[in-house]
């Protein structure tokens, strides 16, 4: 295993906490190339990320794991907000990091964003050049989700409307003009603790987050405002402008996110690829990646 360095760079002032992971000893020479791999909302570098990171890196791959600004170890007030240009701007000032570092190839680095990243990078690597491959796994757009739901069609405007208040009362309360609005818990405690009528997406997310398999100091909040950030951003709709470089979108037959993993693909032009793994939800694709990770080690060998 390839044991993670303790690294950081600035993002639009932030300074932005990450993991380097190096190519493990006796793995394939791949020159210099490497990964940017970004998380998903609510979520830190030491969750998912990881888990691809050491895939990668057995196969010879530099990668890079960061926080957003705003969450984990990464500076930003207030805590917990999910600002999508940010995420963005981390993305791309992570791959500036790559650029600058020695032993890293400029013209190898590619990108992959897992759930909410997997809107993130796309959109990234529509106008950032440098970004040289492009994958995602159980992609989300936090703009879509927010409009339509996380399983297509699940909510309504009246329940962003119902965000967008909270939204606003917390900006208000800067000025004194009402209480502090409280962090969003995004999912129940535990699954003992979920209520009957929990949908079986969030259900799915709960059986990674507040279990074993993807407990960690991740507290699975959000500020409230972040909802006004990101009700009207669209992270695939203009996937066309990644090509002529490679987009790779990995997703499960059982995911209750396939729907933005087909969209993407389908707003996207050659070379595309949508590749579904039977059996998986989309929490599978956190960490039950056998299959996903030898996908992403073939496609970044191919086009790094």
């Amino acid at each position: 295993m390839s044991t993670p360095e303790n690294v950081s760079f600035k993002s639009q002032g932030l300074k932005i906490a990450a993991h380097l992971y190096r190519p493990v000893p006796g793995s394939p020479d791949r020159k210099g190339a490497a990964v940017v791999i970004a998380h998903p909302w609510t979520s830190i570098k030491e969750q998912s990320p990881a888990n691809y990171a050491r895939v990668l890196s057995q196969a010879g791959f530099y990668c890079l794991c960061p926080d957003a600004g705003y969450q984990g170890e990464s500076e930003g007030e207030p805590r917990g907000l999910e600002d999508p240009y940010q995420r963005v701007e981390d993305i791309k000032n992570a791959v500036t990091f790559l650029v600058g570092h020695a032993d890293v190839s400029s013209d190898r680095i590619g990108a992959l964003g897992i759930c909410a990243a997997g809107g993130y990078v796309p959109f990234a690597a529509q106008t950032d050049t440098r970004i040289r491959a492009v994958g995602t796994s159980a992609a989300v757009c936090v703009g879509t989700m927010a409009r339509r739901g996380f399983d297509q069609d699940s909510s309504s405007l009246e329940a962003l409307r119902s965000q967008l208040g909270a939204a606003a009362a917390s900006r208000n309360s800067d000025v004194g003009a009402g209480a502090p609005v409280p962090l969003v818990d995004m999912l129940p405690p535990s699954l003992e603790a979920a209520p009957r009528d929990l949908p079986e997406s969030f259900r799915d997310l709960t059986s990674y987050y507040k279990t074993d398999r993807g407990r960690n100091l991740a507290a699975n909040q959000t500020h409230p405002r972040g909802w006004d950030l990101m009700a009207n951003f669209d992270a695939l709709r203009h996937n066309d402008m990644i090509s002529p470089r490679p987009l790779l979108m990995i997703t499960g037959t059982k995911a209750a996110t396939r729907w933005y993993s087909e969209d993407g693909v389908a707003n996207a032009k050659e070379p595309k690829e949508l590749y579904v793994i039977e059996d998986k939800t989309h929490a599978d694709l956190y960490d039950r990646i056998d299959e996903a990770g030898k996908k992403l080690v073939e496609f970044y060998g191919q086009y790094l």
